[in-house]
């Protein structure tokens, strides 16, 4: 029957995981698994001199499932049968009547089966203990379910009450499960990583090793007068120290070393377990080991998490510091406390300056002075409300030039959505702020020349033609008093006539005013928006409400033009088609800038499809504004009005913007 369970396994999915071993390895294994599962249920026969003597810990099972996860499960109808006869020569030898090994191999039976099979199916492999969530699949099948079914077929074979009997073997195997297996997996997995560390680490383990030893063979060697509970507190250190220090494969390795110096004082009545002899009521002592085996094995799967979460951790750090050195940007990081805890090496190698120096406030040190103080108050906001930021600003070079500087800076945040800091990225914008320079340098000679013929066409319009129309006028009127007899329909044809010449002058001299107004270059620009709105309300036959507050005085001439250029075009094209009546123009100023609004309540129109399809109008607009370091935002959709909003930083534009220092 189990041979017929073991093949049908064997077609399962889990013949199909890759093999651990390769074939000579394998038998190998096979091999040894057949001779351990005699030899070592033969020599704790021999060990226990006491017939009445009931073995703490029953370790063939535990070796044969060990064997069993090692290799193939097409060969466990092989390795099963070939260990129980081990077992059952070995119970012979020491004299265990058939009548109870009868009982002990289908019991033993049940509990490698659910063990193995429980193990297979949860472990890609040999099965690793070194985290919690393994040790608790690794603790269900193996030392609780395996042990637990078995145990109520192998409790018929003890002489004695069958539940007395239930409960010596479940421990028993459970003991053996806590301690013998995962010190053989540990090895098998983990000891050719172990042989590849350094002396040192070597070195500390013998030592540890030889120093639990030592202590355990105190603890549990002493006569029995000489024994105290206080001596088990000895073994403390070195179990933590196992565990912390060598991870699931030290704590196995000492907690075998523990059971086996335990088990052998307490069958020979010495140390603090010498009262069970003869050894027929081993539960104090397997308690005993028990809670101790879990207990560090737990403490060495933490430990393990931790040592592999703090391996990744740096793993990751690596990976990005290797990005980050070999990434065309300079990159930063800041913690929570504002601090900077690294730049990378472009950074570096731009500033000419050691990664100490750096670090802190240290990367403050190179900021031009003129950029310092904007760039802190910044960098300190973004901090407070824990948002990105980007700001350009000037850090002194390695030769000493200073350059300008692109800083992007975005918030982290933890797995748990506690803020972790701030990461950015620095790029050297020098050459695009030339090359804006160069552009605006261009566009303000264009518009400077712009405005040049506009004066003189507006000079020429209102200086002469203007005036030659007037006195066409004149002269007109004069020719018409010699003519007061004529016929009326001739009469009338001069009236118009003249009427027409007095109407054109008048339009000639408003687009002078146009082109280039007097009062704004004498009266200010309040004065000269306010004319406008009223010339051109007049003209139009529109209502225009012209509001103004705390507008300084003394506004550089380049920003009193190109507010008042904005003011013309914006209106103009709203008085032309917005198909509206009335329009609002609201002229504000604050101790930081100057706002123009521009607003109606026509049909509106898509803005952005106007900027997509280049309107001269709005690029115009934009355009002058940008000479000034001012902005221009719309608002308008279809059926909706339209508001144009500019603002304009009041501080006196330079000729040049200063780059690089």
């Amino acid at each position: 029957m189990a041979r017929g369970i073991v093949m049908t396994i064997a077609k399962s999915r889990f013949s199909y995981s890759p093999p651990h071993l390769d074939a000579r390895s394998t038998w190998l294994v096979v091999c040894v698994t057949t001779a351990l599962s005699y030899l070592v249920p033969m020599l704790v026969g021999m060990l226990a001199s006491n017939p009445k003597t009931v073995w703490p810990l029953w370790p063939g099972c535990a070796i044969l499932v060990t064997g069993l996860l090692l290799v193939r499960v097409s060969l466990w109808p092989l390795l099963i049968p070939a260990s129980f006869v081990g077992f059952t020569l070995a119970d012979l030898q020491a004299g265990v009547p058939l009548s109870s090994i009868a009982w002990f191999i289908p019991g033993n039976t049940v509990e490698v089966l659910i063990s193995a099979i429980g193990l297979r199916f949860c472990f890609e492999g040999v099965p690793r203990l070194n985290s919690v969530k393994a040790l608790a699949k690794y603790s269900f099948f193996a030392v609780l379910l395996g042990p637990f079914a078995g145990a109520f077929l192998s409790a018929h074979g003890i002489s004695r009450d069958y539940w007395t009997g239930w409960k010596i073997v479940f421990l028993s195997e459970m003991l053996a499960f806590v301690t013998v297996t995962p010190a053989l997996l540990s090895w098998v997995s983990e000891g050719r990583v172990l042989m590849r560390r350094s002396r040192a680490f070597h070195v500390e383990g013998l030592i540890l090793i030889a120093g639990l030893i030592l202590v355990s063979s105190v603890v549990f060697t002493l006569p029995e007068d000489s024994r105290s509970p206080a001596l088990f507190y000895m073994l403390v250190p070195f179990l933590l120290w196992s565990a912390l220090r060598f991870g699931w494969l030290g704590a196995s390795t000492s907690l075998i070393a523990v059971t086996s110096l335990s088990i052998w004082g307490a069958v020979h009545g010495r140390g603090p377990f010498s009262n069970l002899v003869p050894l027929t009521d081993p539960l104090p002592l397997q308690m005993f080991l028990v809670f101790a085996s879990i207990t560090f094995m737990v403490l060495a799967a933490v430990a393990d998490e931790h040592e592999e979460s703090a391996q990744v951790v740096r793993e990751s750090e690596e990976r990005f510091r290797l990005v980050a050195n070999t990434a065309p940007v300079m990159i930063w990081t800041a913690g929570t406390d504002r601090l900077c805890t690294y730049v990378n090496q472009p950074w570096l190698e731009f500033t000419g300056r050691p990664l100490e120096t750096e670090l802190g406030n240290g990367w403050a040190e190179g900021i031009h002075n003129e950029d310092l103080k904007r760039c802190l108050e910044t960098y300190s906001l973004a901090f407070d409300q824990r948002q990105s930021f980007e700001m350009e600003y000037r850090v002194r070079r390695n030769d000493g030039e200073y350059r300008w500087i692109l800083d992007i800076g975005v918030p982290r945040f933890n797995s748990g959505g506690s803020f972790a800091g701030y990461i950015g990225s620095c790029l050297d914008i020098t050459d695009r702020k030339l090359a804006e320079d160069a552009l605006s340098s261009v566009g303000r000679r264009l518009i400077e020349a712009h405005e040049e013929e506009r004066t003189w066409i507006a000079r020429e319009l209102h200086d002469d033609i203007a005036q030659r129309v007037a006195l066409l006028g004149v002269e007109l009127e004069r020719f018409d008093h010699p003519l007061s007899d004529l016929a009326g329909d001739m009469h009338e044809y001069l009236q118009h006539a003249r009427r027409r010449i007095s109407d054109l002058g008048q339009d000639i001299q408003a687009l002078s005013h146009r082109l280039h107004s007097s009062k704004l270059e004498y009266l200010g620009l309040v004065t000269a928006a306010k004319s406008f709105c009223r010339e051109l309300s007049e003209q139009r036959k529109v209502r225009i409400d012209f509001k103004h507050a705390d507008v300084p005085a003394g506004i550089p001439q380049e920003i009193s033009l190109c507010l008042f250029r904005v003011l013309q075009e914006a209106l103009q094209n709203a008085v032309k088609h917005s198909a509206g009546q009335n329009f609002t123009v609201e002229l504000r100023g604050t101790k930081d800038e100057i706002t123009l609004t521009v607003s109606d309540s026509g049909i509106g129109f898509d803005w952005q499809d106007a900027m997509n399809r280049r309107g001269i109008g709005l690029i115009s607009m934009r355009e002058r504004l940008h000479l000034v370091d001012g902005e221009l935002s719309i608002q308008s959709a279809p059926g909706r009005g339209t508001t144009v909003l500019a603002r304009v930083p009041l501080r006196l534009i330079e000729d040049s913007v200063g780059i690089a220092g």
